[in-house]
Order: C-alpha cells, then structure tokens, then sequence
C-alpha cells in the first residue's frame, strides 16, 4: 500500500437495496493501493440485507448513514458534506473500480496539475457482472470550451473532484432525478470556469441500466432536466447540440 500519501480521498457509495452488488463495490474501494482514503456509505434506508453486508466490512469503512432520503442525489449531497477528504469521488452501488491502483492515477494526476478542480476518464458498461462481456464503452475526451455546447459532458462515475469545489457553488440539485450530475459538472466547468483534466484512462465499470437510459420516458426526462440545467445558468444550447448529444450516446455501443 502507498503510504506518502498527502491528498486525502474521499469515496462515496450511495446504495439503496443493493443486497446483490454493493459487496463487489466495497471490495473494490478497500483494494485500493492508495493509503489515505476515507470511505463513506450513505443508505437510503434499504429493507433488504444491504446493511448487513456493509457491517461485515465496518472495519473498512470510515463512515455510514442508513435513513431515508429524497433518491439518489439527496443521498449523494449527505456524503459530501460527511466527507473530510480533499478530492470526493462518487462510486455507485453497483459499480467498481477497473483496477487497485486507479486511485493513486487520479491523486498523481491532481498532484501533477496543481491547477485543476477535477479529474475524469473512460468507464466501460457491462450487463451483468463487471469483469465480463462489455455492452457499452464511453471514451470521452479532454475538456475545451465549447465540450458542452457540442453534446459533450463528463463521465459522472469517473469523476473526481476537490472539495473546495463543493464548498464554492454547491452540490447536487435533488429535485432533479436523473440529471443533476449533469448539471453539478455544467456549472463548475461550463459556467463557474473551473478547470477539469481528461485523464485518458478506463476508470470505472458500470452496470448498464442505470436510471438515465432504463426506459424511454426516463430519456425523456433526462433530457427535459438537461435542458432546465441550461435554463437555470442562463444558458441555452443551440437545436445541434440536441442532434449531437443523441448521435455520441449512439456511437458508444459500437465501440466494444
């Protein structure tokens, strides 16, 4: 384990009745080579065995919450502010890291650019477990002004950002469903001019089916929220960006 290790890193797991995958989650964050993580766990108060399987591993883990919530960005918003670590990622319940050294990558990555707000990369999205057949690559790209205008937008799962960030303009809109990520990454990058860094590295496995692209009224939903997270920076995308935002979804599953 690497031990001179002076950014503290905070990774949030949010989880809701996630009996079946969060155990793989945990084990990927504690297999880390990276020394100076704190690993935060916030439930939505699960009624199957998901608190079960996060107290077998309590020992690893720095802090949890199990109580109700708005969903999944009410939950994620209650991580920040538990989290002490100066960079915060987010690792969903059901998805894992694609190797035990990622996060010293990102760290040499913050500590190498000492003017970045954030880190992000490629994740890969698998159907059923994370270590076999992939149904979905998202290699993405390094950020330049108009990323957004152009239907470009962060992976969210590879994303890595310092605190501070946070502190600054806010967290996560709860009142979006899908989409306040979205927005989170719009206002830092887009509209505050915080600068993020393209790391050009897979760095998460996702399970395909999230709740973005698991039926076409919640696309629908998406990308009416898209549009209000332009509305509410005074912004507005032009009629291609539309076009564009659909055709580079489209293209990633033809990059397996």
């Amino acid at each position: 384990m690497i031990n001179s290790a002076s950014l503290k890193v905070s990774i949030i797991t949010v989880c809701y009745n996630s009996e079946k995958t969060i155990e793989t989650t945990i084990q990927s964050v504690i297999s880390q080579d990276y020394a100076n993580i704190e690993y935060i766990i916030v439930d939505g108060k699960s009624t199957d065995h998901t608190m079960e399987v996060v107290d077998r591993y309590k020992k690893n883990i720095d802090k949890s919450a199990s109580e109700p919530d708005r969903g999944i960005y009410d939950a994620m918003n209650k991580g920040i502010k538990m989290a002490d670590g100066d960079i915060i990622g987010i690792l969903n319940s059901d998805d894992i890291f694609v190797s035990n050294t990622i996060i010293s990558e990102i760290v040499k990555a913050f500590e190498k650019n000492t003017e970045i707000a954030a880190v992000y990369g490629n994740i890969d999205f698998f159907k059923d477990e994370l270590t076999k057949k992939v149904v979905r690559t998202w290699i993405t790209k390094p950020y330049y002004p108009k990323f957004f205008d152009d239907g470009e937008v962060p992976p969210h799962p590879s994303l890595f950002v310092r605190k501070s960030v946070y502190d600054k303009i806010g967290t996560y809109f709860p009142d979006f469903k899908i989409s306040s990520d979205y927005e989170f990454m719009f206002r830092a990058f887009k509209v505050h001019n915080y600068k993020p860094y393209y790391l050009d590295r897979f760095i998460v496995n996702m399970k395909i089916g999230g709740e973005s692209t698991k039926s076409f009224k919640n696309i629908l939903i998406g990308n009416r929220e898209v549009r209000i997270a332009w509305k509410m920076n005074n912004m507005r995308p032009s009629l291609w960006f539309w076009v564009l935002r659909v055709y580079k979804k489209i293209r990633q599953f033809g990059k397996q």
